[in-house]
């Protein structure tokens, strides 16, 4: 096990999107001293807090790292468009982070002889058959659908971390997030979250795909993050999930924040998009074992907390109730 801290250098790729920059803020005030890089087509410069310890630069990873040789203690490869609108409008760009991108991270890693940890997914395991989803789990996923090109990419992205963790000793980590909220959320980015709060802010209806009965499970970004660290220090492999086990239905997440915001809006059923999950929930007995990993942020608190967030940003909500 190593504890990373003071004297600590530490690569994030996609440091400035919601998962990385909260891993950044963490490592910071571990005292580490972290490189954070990001093309900024999906993070934000906003999402990351001038600190005389952090290094911004502006790079798309699929064409190099461009950090210098000064070697690093751990690489987290973080960099990849991970919301639904992204699919449609990004699938070559997340197809080419999680190949060529993984590989520069990987290689970067080796060449250090730094820890490597690379942010994987729930979309592993497609539309799931098993409930809820262990590691052990191979999937049942679309190779050709509209999600494809996130959940086959990230796949790949773990058989690459695999092949150089057996062929060459890379002490390498794959932990596979789950349903991940919180403040610094892109509003547009079309995740269920984001939507339902700006919505319900605005005043326009909450459009729910399908009848809602779907079910994901909400983990607040500082219980995902504390994850991160534990997994990073703990010298494991896995693969490992991460999140929680607040399952709820979209139409239920719906209703809370309709209820939590004091809004009027109404809840509008649409069209559910293909090969749209029906349950989303992760087995987290490896991380309680492994890792001694157990949530602690309550779905409402977490959500209070991204209204907030919300709130602040949107100039049009000043009369809505969000205490």
């Amino acid at each position: 096990m190593t504890t990373y801290g003071t004297g600590n250098r530490i690569l994030v790729t996609g440091g400035a999107g919601l998962v990385g920059s909260h891993l950044v803020d963490a490592l910071l005030a571990k005292g580490c001293s972290v490189t954070a890089v990001d093309n900024f087509s999906t993070g934000s410069r906003e999402n990351l807090t001038a600190h005389p310890r952090l290094t911004v630069v502006e790079a798309d990873v699929t064409e190099g790292l461009p950090v210098g040789d000064e070697p690093f203690d751990a690489v987290l490869h973080f960099a990849c468009p991970a919301s639904p609108v992204d699919f449609e409008t990004l699938p070559i760009e997340i197809l080419r982070v999680d190949s060529v991108g993984t590989f520069h991270a990987l290689d970067r890693a080796l060449a250090d002889g730094a820890r490597f940890l690379m942010a994987s997914t729930s979309e592993v395991y497609g539309d799931p058959q098993i409930h809820p989803q262990p590691e052990s789990y191979w999937g049942n996923v679309n190779p050709i659908g509209v999600r494809s090109c996130y959940d086959e990419a990230k796949r790949f992205s773990e058989a690459a971390v695999a092949a150089y963790h057996r062929h060459k000793g890379l002490d390498a980590a794959i932990v596979r997030i789950f349903n991940t909220y919180g403040p610094r959320m892109r509003p547009d980015d079309g995740r269920f979250i984001p939507s339902f709060i700006s919505q319900a802010l605005a005043g326009e209806p909450l459009t729910v795909h399908g009848d809602g009965t779907q079910t994901r499970s909400l983990c607040y970004v500082d219980d995902l993050v504390r994850g991160l660290i534990l997994l990073l220090e703990s010298g494991e492999y896995g693969p490992v999930n991460l999140g929680t086990e607040y399952e709820l239905t979209v139409r239920e997440t719906a209703e809370i924040i309709l209820r939590m915001t004091g809004s009027s809006s109404e809840i509008e059923y649409t069209d559910r998009p293909s090969d749209d999950p029906e349950r989303r929930r992760p087995d987290l007995t490896k991380a309680r074992e492994l890792l001694g990993y157990e949530p602690q942020v309550h779905y409402e608190s977490g959500l209070k907390s991204t209204i907030d967030f919300f709130a602040t940003k949107n100039s049009d909500t000043s009369g809505f109730d969000v205490s």
